[in-house]
């Protein structure tokens, strides 16, 4: 992992879309939208129905690969607020085993609003750790330093005749928003308007590979 400065603190994004808080012992993670699925399979749209063993398997390998103690998800955790509800046995057992090991929270998202907690960790709608703010969604009048989830963003490039996506995380100054770490997410262009609005002037997606932190600068 390579790292990078953030509000005077040091972070190192995992190419998994995972964000290692070094001295807080933290791994940051956003938009896991478990038991998309299965939200789909009820309208009678059949997808593979194993996304959410997926997606916490990644997670638990992430939790081992850097050694984190606390765990903070970034708002639309689970596809809707019954999301937990529907897990699977092994993925709530695997959910479970890491939410009683790690000092976990959960930040609410728009997907899952008062989703009452079956899986352990506590519920919070934000939350302000020294001078960084941990919310779901960017609010673009925010001084404060802030990390946030919800626009998936992802990178696109032309690569020898070749059309190539990545997530990526988007960084300006005073903001990061995280790329989606579920493994049934869709992505909105790190170029799109709405991503550029909310993360402010002098951004760039950041794209980890091997042992590099790639630098794209956005325009605005």
């Amino acid at each position: 992992m390579v790292p990078f400065s953030f509000a005077g603190e040091t972070f190192y994004p995992t190419a998994e879309g995972a964000l290692f808080w070094a001295s807080r012992q933290a791994l940051l993670v956003a938009d896991l939208h478990l038991e998309k699925a299965s939200w789909y399979a009820r309208l009678g749209q059949f997808l593979p129905p194993y996304d959410s063993h997926a997606t916490l398997t990644a997670l638990a390998a992430e939790v081992e690969r850097t050694g984190a103690t606390t765990l903070y998800c970034l708002g639309d955790s689970f596809h809707d607020r019954f999301g937990c509800d529907r897990l699977p046995r092994e993925a709530r057992e695997l959910l479970t085993s890491l939410t009683a090991r790690l000092d976990w929270t959960w930040i609410v998202g728009n997907h899952d609003p008062g989703f009452a907690d079956h899986c352990g960790g506590q519920i919070e709608e934000e939350v302000e750790i020294g001078p960084i703010i941990l919310r779901h969604e960017a609010v673009r009048t925010e001084a404060r330093a802030e990390i946030s989830g919800h626009f998936h963003p992802k990178l696109r490039l032309q690569v020898k005749g070749r059309r190539v996506s990545r997530r990526c995380f988007v960084a300006s100054p005073s903001k990061i928003i995280m790329p989606a770490f579920g493994s049934l997410t869709g992505g909105l262009d790190a170029h799109h308007p709405e991503i550029l609005g909310s993360v402010g002037g002098n951004a760039a997606a950041l794209v980890p590979v091997s042992d590099r932190l790639l630098r794209f600068p956005l325009a605005a």
